[in-house]
């Protein structure tokens, strides 16, 4: 028995412009709408799995360790540490979780796994229990960051999984301390080495879409964010991606779409993909 479910950690308020990069906000708007400083509302959702008595978490959000400026800066708009209460409400805190899963180490997707902001100290990490995997490629990535993305990386963050012990790096398709139920696609356009993790369901494969397909809007191909490093080879990886996932009746996974966890695929007569059978929060148990 197998048990999905979509975890809520803290949310964001980001530029609208910056979050669809070349589109111009008279379309963007039409499916999001900003706030009075063009901010858009973002989720930071993560996936925990259940299995065999083993809990599997798909990213941690970008919890609460930017101390106030930087939290008012980035949009962080919770104030508490959000994912740790959506385990609290499963039963479960970061103690029981065996294994972390990150696409990348980019801070909305990886500062959860750092205790809350506390003057004078510098965050340490949770999940005490937990092996934490990265690829291989983005785990480069946040070692030695390009100018234009250093901002994006957590040094404390990387120096503490270092440390740990527990991290396994990932360089092929499958982790060891996951095994073939999980698979990995690779992609480079929204940062070198984005993990892609596709999980199977006796219902079809079930891919964490990251942030090669944050949520909505995105699956739209020319659709890119200011953020991905080669929008193009993004948005290449990403028609072939979609159309893989749709030929075999997959679902994606979205973390950031304020709106909806879970979404099917379809592709109309000129190619254009669009999402089916949306969901907010979502749980399913398969066998």
């Amino acid at each position: 028995m197998k048990k999905l479910s979509s975890i809520r950690g803290n949310s964001q308020r980001l530029d609208g412009g910056a979050m669809f990069g070349n589109a111009p906000k008279a379309l963007w708007s039409r499916w999001i709408q900003p706030d009075e400083r063009n901010r858009i509302p973002l989720a930071c959702r993560a996936l925990l799995v259940e299995e065999n008595e083993r809990r599997i978490l798909f990213e941690a959000g970008i919890g609460v360790f930017f101390p106030p400026k930087l939290r008012d800066r980035f949009g962080v708009v919770e104030e508490d540490h959000v994912l740790l209460a959506s385990l609290a409400g499963l039963g479960l805190s970061h103690e029981d979780i065996d294994v972390v899963v990150l696409s990348h180490l980019h801070f909305d997707h990886a500062g959860g796994l750092l205790s809350a902001w506390s003057e004078g100290e510098e965050p340490s990490l949770l999940f005490p229990n937990a092996t934490f995997v990265v690829g291989s490629g983005a785990w480069d990535r946040a070692m030695h960051p390009h100018f234009r993305d250093r901002a994006s990386f957590i040094e404390p963050l990387n120096r503490q999984l270092a440390d740990s012990g527990r991290l396994q790096i990932v360089t092929g398709e499958h982790a060891e301390v996951l095994g073939e139920d999980v698979r990995f696609h690779v992609s480079h356009g929204h940062t070198p080495g984005l993990l892609l993790a596709e999980i199977a369901t006796v219902d079809g494969p079930l891919l964490f879409g990251g942030d090669l397909v944050p949520g909505r809007p995105w699956v739209h191909l020319p659709i890119t964010m200011g953020y991905d490093r080669f929008p193009e080879l993004l948005i290449e990886e990403k028609q072939a991606l979609l159309g893989d996932l749709l030929e075999r009746g997959g679902r994606l996974f979205f973390t950031h779409d304020s709106g909806c966890a879970v979404a099917g695929l379809a592709r109309d007569e000129r190619g254009r993909f669009s999402t089916t059978d949306e969901v907010d929060k979502w749980t399913r148990v398969t066998g």
